[in-house]
């Protein structure tokens, strides 16, 4: 695929045309003299009788556009576009140049160089990436036996990544016999891998490789099968998974099972005891999983419990049992027990009981221990229960706000159980606990290099918020001690809230570079998410949509009226559909904010969830709804944050996008700026930075990503000073 590379030019007015039908650019307005114009096409989108009139439709390229060896007058156009904007992004911070490279290099100086992970034991070897000094990527690596054996550098990231803008290393696996390696590597950023098999013992890089992938794959237990699956080339949908025998030509793998449903995707993995493939298909409210005997790959894949809509379920292994973790009957999700005889739910036992106050995560099972993790009140939770008795306790945890998570954990007859902690004052560390023991050991902690870092030196607090419908919201916050809680200090609000994703509250290294410069960053734990138990989450999706917004202002409300901050200090930021979140509080609350980060936002809503062929569309109309249906439509079209831009001020914004994004594609957010620059009524600052070499989740490399971060603070840094 040929990648484009963005240039700089000082143009700053787009008035080349696609056609005829273009109509006049917009007036400059004084303010504005240097900021790029997009030229306006006429385009109706009518949908239901309802018709929606976009001026920038026109800069919805296809890929076959985008991967052209030469660009055809349109996608031309769209360049020209973005490099205008880049350049104009580029003028406006270039007073801010010293304060992005101090902040880099202040936010790389955390970063500890030459480190390496916890090794994890796995069939006699003992498996961890290391870093070296100024490298970007990883050597992954592994010891036989012990850790004092001689090192084999399975990847080596550095090498392979070095003549690459853009270097992702996918799934690695395995063959049980220890010998083969099957992985995926990414240079595009479309999370599109291309598959190949390495000798271990050799080195030998196997003829076999396979494109257009998840990036990933998993062993039968003959040593010489695996098991993969394609994406759609157009939607990039999951939907095949296929069966293919080293030494041979891919194109005649085995088709062993499609997924025909558009908003089903699926996936292949291998459970814990090494017994059983399995087959998942899953959606948002629905999912279905299949299993096969390993030792016989060519077999025929059995359907452990058909999907229901509403039903869903995931599936753990342990003897002649299958161990599932269900919302039957249960919205918080119960724990059922099935024999792998007869799996189907009505064979189904329960084992751990729903609780409409708890929400039971997932499992983890070791020989003679079952791990549950679980939330409640918005914490997450360890539970161990003995499978031979009732004996069980939860482990405990000091901070007000933290994140505690169950590890990697692939041996099963041990007592010994890895698990993660972190806090907003804790670097992330890693510990090894003894089940029967309960002896706890601290392996590694993420160490914070190149200043005198000091968890004493921070103080975390977690609250509740009362929302405008008496819900009552999550907040944990951080902020360095010393910083006045008089109104005075700027303060960073961050959400999410969709898919059911919850934000908790971790450390980061490169926030530090906030707090010591007096910034308070807090976290709303709004609805969308699923901090509060499933309910969280189905108050703020489909026709409850608005409470993840009205959640926020009314969260940013109680910071300032309690002089965490005041409102011309207030700060905002979220990413992709929290992208979306910044779109709708702006336009909700514009007055709130004096500054908002909107990072690769999804903010062109009805239309994108009308367009099928976009990657991830009709996986999603059980989150947003399906605009087809008028109810959907009219309800996703009044928060839509493009369909509302209005003439009316708009907070000081920094937008970032990437060209190659699979997920929000470039497209929403340059249409977005640009109805914005047209319509917004004030002179406060409006950039947009799109990353030509990247997709949705910003540069590779450990390093490089850190240009965007300094970036974005020194955005908000810069205007904390007005």
């Amino acid at each position: 695929m040929k990648k484009i590379t963005l240039l700089f030019f000082t143009t700053a007015l787009i008035f080349a045309g696609c056609g005829d039908s273009s109509t006049p650019d917009t007036p400059e307005k004084d303010d504005m003299t240097k900021a790029p114009v997009a030229k306006k096409i006429a385009h109706e989108h009518l949908t239901h009788g309802d018709s929606r009139m976009d001026n920038y439709q026109w800069m919805r390229l296809s890929d076959e556009q985008k991967e052209a060896a030469t660009p055809d007058a349109q996608t031309q156009d769209v360049l020209d576009y973005l490099n205008a904007e880049n350049a104009y992004c580029e003028e406006q911070l270039g007073h801010t140049k010293e304060l992005q490279e101090e902040l880099y290099e202040e936010i790389v100086g955390r970063i500890k160089q030459t480190d390496q992970s916890v090794p994890t034991k796995v069939d006699g070897y003992w498996y961890y990436n290391r870093y070296e000094e100024g490298q970007d990527y990883a050597y992954y690596c592994r010891k036989k036996g012990t850790m004092d054996a001689e090192e084999e550098i399975m990847l080596n990231g550095p090498e392979m990544g070095a003549e690459h803008d853009y270097f992702a290393v996918g799934g690695m696996s395995v063959s049980g016999n220890n010998n083969l390696m099957v992985f995926g590597i990414d240079t595009v950023s479309r999370r599109q891998y291309t598959l190949q098999v390495k000798n271990l013992e050799t080195g030998e890089l196997l003829s076999d490789k396979i494109e257009n992938v998840t990036g990933g794959a998993t062993w039968a237990n003959d040593n010489k099968t695996f098991f993969y699956t394609r994406k759609d080339p157009v939607t990039l949908r999951s939907y095949r998974i296929y069966r293919h025998v080293l030494g041979t030509d891919a194109a005649n793998d085995v088709l062993v099972y499609e997924e025909t449903d558009e908003t089903f995707g699926c996936s292949v993995f291998k459970t814990k005891s090494k017994d059983y493939l399995m087959i998942a298909c899953y959606q948002t409210l629905s999912t279905e999983y299949r299993f096969l005997d390993a030792n016989n790959p060519t077999g025929e894949f059995k359907i452990i419990q058909p999907r229901e809509r509403d039903l869903e379920y995931s599936v753990a292994q342990y003897g002649d049992n299958f161990y599932i973790t269900t919302n039957l009957d249960a919205k918080n999700f119960r724990l059922m027990k099935a024999p792998i005889s007869a799996p189907g739910k009505e064979n189904w036992t329960e084992m751990i009981a729903h609780r409409d106050d708890v929400l039971l995560e997932g499992i983890e099972i070791f020989k003679d221990f079952l791990i549950v993790e679980e939330r409640s009140q918005g914490l997450t939770q360890i539970r161990v229960k003995k499978w031979a008795s009732d004996d069980e306790y939860y482990l405990e945890f000091q901070d007000p706000a933290y994140l505690a998570y169950v590890g990697y954990n692939p041996e099963f007859d041990t007592k010994v159980m890895r698990y993660g902690y972190t806090s907003l004052t804790t670097p992330n560390s890693t510990y090894d606990f003894n089940l029967a023991t309960k002896e706890r050991t601290l392996l590694k902690q993420q160490e914070v290099v190149g200043g005198t870092f000091s968890p004493d030196n921070y103080a975390s607090e977690r609250f509740m918020v009362l929302a405008t419908d008496g819900t009552e919201v999550p907040v944990s916050l951080v902020y360095k001690k010393g910083t006045k809680l008089d109104g005075s200090a700027p303060l960073l609000l961050y959400a999410y809230g969709s898919y059911g994703n919850s934000m908790d509250p971790y450390f980061s290294s490169v926030r530090l570079s906030l707090l010591d410069r007096g910034f308070v960053y807090a976290i709303a734990h709004i609805r969308g998410g699923q901090e509060m138990g499933r309910d969280w989450y189905e108050n703020g999706k489909l026709l409850k949509k608005i409470n993840t917004f009205t959640d926020f202002i009314d969260c940013g409300k109680y910071l300032v009226d309690h002089n965490y901050t005041s409102q011309g200090k207030l700060y905002a930021m979220g990413g992709s559909a929290g992208g979306l979140l910044m779109g709708a509080v702006m336009n909700m609350a514009p007055d709130m904010w004096n500054g908002v980060i909107a990072a690769v936002p999804f903010v062109d809503v009805v239309t994108t969830m009308l367009d099928e062929s976009i990657p991830l569309t009709t996986g999603e109309w059980d989150e947003w709804g399906n605009p087809n249906d008028k109810v959907y439509y009219d309800y996703m079209k009044s928060y839509s944050p493009y369909d509302n831009v209005v003439a009316q001020n708009y907070p000081n914004t920094l937008i970032t996008t990437g060209y190659w994004d699979s997920q929000v594609q470039y497209w929403e957010p340059a249409k977005w700026i640009a109805k914005l620059r047209e319509l917004k009524t004030d002179d406060n600052k409006l950039l947009m930075y799109c990353d030509m070499e990247s997709g949705h989740g910003g540069a590779s490399g450990r390093f490089k990503t850190h240009r965007e971060t300094a970036r974005m603070y020194a955005f908000l840094i810069d205007l904390a000073k007005e």
